[in-house]
């Protein structure tokens, strides 16, 4: 990182000493052109490239076709260095094992096994493994870690040997949280500090949703496992230049709708608009009325909407949002430092950037709705919910309908146990509080808490066929929903922690009740999951569901009072109070002071305090006895780990 050919490295006070940093103001003195009105995205590409320029992998050539980029359609390749790597348990699992085999192939050779580590910093978090076995009690969390444990043994215990034996490797243990909620609210830093020089946070990981760290102003985006490892490896990934498609937001979000409505519209136009390869940034006064966590819900989706990535450049809202979280002091004034002198801060009067294309949404027109049942683009709002069902049940499948007849829509199934319980299409079978993409955000699950308790307190409960689940991205979640004395209320409507994990959003939502799949099978019925969760595609959720809903948390819990969608939330009674008066959503839904007083509940301590104790949270973590030694110990009596024959028997002569 030495000062190269381009003459622009510079210093500037961090706030806690001196740094030097590659100044993007510096190169457009040099270069000309019009670089500080490039898209925040493609400076941090540019930036990454000056700094890397080494006439090797990083070429003259590149920082100037990054330089000049005027948003058109390209055929060059650029090179990128991520400075750091993400990976969660499944698609991580091959990554490691390659690092493992590398050892082996280093010892065979004669060499020394040790030389073979991360060349950056690499995360694992363990999410992708806890199923929802068991639901509805208050050891729901503790069975379904123990059946985890159970499955999962012998690939934990090489996890452990692999953060035990590699440097710059970190492994999450299971229990602790979703990879992208805990890269949001702890490991990310937005701006890196390594030898005295500053940089941004950039990353990629092997899980497709890695794109809600761009919520946070770091570029990040998912890839393959060759390409991560690439990463690791410190080589580059290449790409064409992309085009960036910049979304103009204004206004505010009206009372009653959530971030989960927003991006789900954001999805919906995203799709009609078309943006896959290319970037989206995020622009506009009305970026300003929007939460940190809000802002993450919507680069969550980026997959779902088509694109690399949805990033929002940094400003004051995410140096709040690092103060709350409890990142030092010493970080947020490092990140507010860089980005002011880089010209990576983005405030009210920033000169909207060159983009590619643009699209405009009025954040006061965004209503209360749902996702699906079969693609998280085909938006319902909540007022035509209803009607849009029963239409849904009759369409052709090739118009995303279920093709059933007038005869077949009447079908009714008993339920075996539930005496005088009947089981009919639309009716929920799964309502799931899940996923990084809505756990992550405070406000949806204060709402969600706060509507189960003005529900319990008038004696409302979930519908007794329903498989209620909340699977927390984080055990923040879990301290601030106790500290505001909502987690009892999700409780009593059956919404018990049961895993800190994925859960339901990947489909490990694991099996319905016996007698709901008889109930389903005998009549063939179409019934529904309602979840906050990313995708909905058929067959993804639960073999036995074919509808799916994605829809904010506090919908998750009026679903499952309901225990059906097909019903008009705005006009029908949810159920009846003890003295048999008729409730409706309106009377149980929160207002935003309500849910703005409870989540000024939370503190920075309660981050700081459930980081700091991660390692302990997770006792049968603890108890794994690892294999030792700097090589692994490979079993041939393996079914899931073995030494790939790639680096078997190869020579020290290319």
């Amino acid at each position: 990182m030495s000062d190269n050919k381009f003459g622009c490295r510079r210093d500037f006070d961090t706030g806690s000493g001196k740094a030097s940093y590659y100044s993007l103001e510096a190169l457009e003195q040099k270069l000309g052109g019009n670089i500080s009105r490039l898209p925040f995205s493609i400076r941090i590409l540019l930036e990454q490239a000056l700094r890397n320029y080494d006439d090797f992998q990083v070429l003259e050539e590149h920082v100037h076709t990054l330089a000049n980029w005027d948003g058109s359609v390209s055929d060059k390749e650029i090179p990128h260095k991520p400075t750091r790597v993400i990976l969660q348990d499944f698609t991580g699992v091959p990554a490691v094992v390659d690092l493992a085999s590398l050892r082996s192939a280093m010892a065979e050779m004669g060499g020394d096994p040790e030389v073979i580590n991360p060349r950056v910093p690499v995360d694992l978090v363990i999410d992708h493994s806890v199923q929802v076995d068991h639901f509805g009690g208050t050891d729901s969390l503790d069975r379904n870690m123990q059946i985890e444990f159970e499955r999962n043994q012998e690939r934990y215990e090489f996890l452990k040997w692999g953060q035990n034996a590699f440097r710059q490797f970190r492994a999450f243990p299971p229990g602790v949280g979703i990879v992208h909620q805990v890269n949001l609210e702890y490991v990310a830093n937005v701006v890196q500090l390594v030898k005295g020089v500053a940089f941004p946070d950039t990353l990629v990981g092997t899980d497709s949703h890695t794109t809600m760290i761009n919520g946070l102003g770091v570029m990040g985006w998912g890839v393959g496992g060759i390409e991560a490892e690439s990463v690791m490896l410190g080589q580059p990934i290449y790409m064409l230049m992309p085009q960036v498609v910049g979304f103009k937001l204004t206004g505010q979000l009206p009372a009653g709708a959530t971030a989960t409505d927003l991006v789900l519209r954001v999805v919906e136009m995203l799709r009609k608009k078309g943006v896959v390869e290319k970037f989206v940034e995020f622009y506009g006064p009305g970026l300003s009325n929007l939460k940190l966590a809000d802002r993450a819900t919507i680069a969550n989706m980026g997959p779902e909407y088509g694109a690399t990535m949805g990033f929002f450049p940094v400003d004051d809202e995410a140096l709040n949002y690092l103060h709350q979280t409890g990142r030092s002091t010493e970080v947020v004034q490092r990140v507010e430092a860089y980005c002011k002198a880089q010209g990576l801060f983005r405030t009210n009067s920033t000169p909207d950037p060159i983009f590619s294309d643009t699209l405009e949404l009025d954040l006061s027109t965004v209503e209360p709705a749902l996702a699906g049942p079969k693609r998280p683009q085909d938006r319902v709002n909540l007022t035509t919910m209803q009607s849009t069902w029963q239409e849904t049940l009759r369409n052709p499948i090739k118009q995303g309908g279920f093709e059933l007849g007038e005869t077949a829509l009447l079908t009714q199934s008993a339920i075996q146990g539930l005496d005088g319980q009947t089981l009919t299409h639309g009716d929920v079978a799964i309502a799931a509080i899940t996923s990084c993409t809505n756990t992550s955000n405070p406000s949806v699950m204060i709402a969600a808490g706060l509507l189960a308790k003005k529900a319990n307190l008038l004696g409302l409960r979930s519908k007794p066929w329903v498989k209620t689940s909340l699977g927390p991205g984080s055990r923040v979640v879990t301290a601030y929903l106790e500290k505001a004395d909502l987690q009892q209320h999700l409780d009593a409507m059956g919404f018990n922690t049961v895993g800190y994990g994925c859960t339901t959003c990947i489909g490990n939502s694991g099996p319905l009740p016996d007698n709901i799949v008889k109930a389903i099978n005998d009549g063939d019925l179409v019934v529904t999951s309602v979840l906050s969760g990313n995708r909905n595609f058929e067959g993804r959720i639960s073999p036995n569901v074919k509808a799916n809903y994605l829809a904010s948390p506090p919908l998750v819990v009026a679903y499952a009072l309901a225990g059906t969608v097909n019903i008009d939330l705005q006009n029908d009674p949810l159920g009846k109070d003890k003295d048999g008066n008729d409730i409706f959503l309106k009377d149980i839904w929160p207002s935003n002071e309500e849910i703005g007083a409870m989540e000024s509940k939370i503190s920075s301590d309660m981050y700081s305090n459930e980081y700091g104790k991660m390692d302990t949270v997770t006792p049968m973590w603890n108890e794994i006895e690892a294999k030792t030694g700097q090589v692994y110990a490979w079993s041939e009596a393996s079914s899931y780990i073995q030494n790939p024959p790639f680096f078997q028997e190869m020579g020290t002569s290319v």
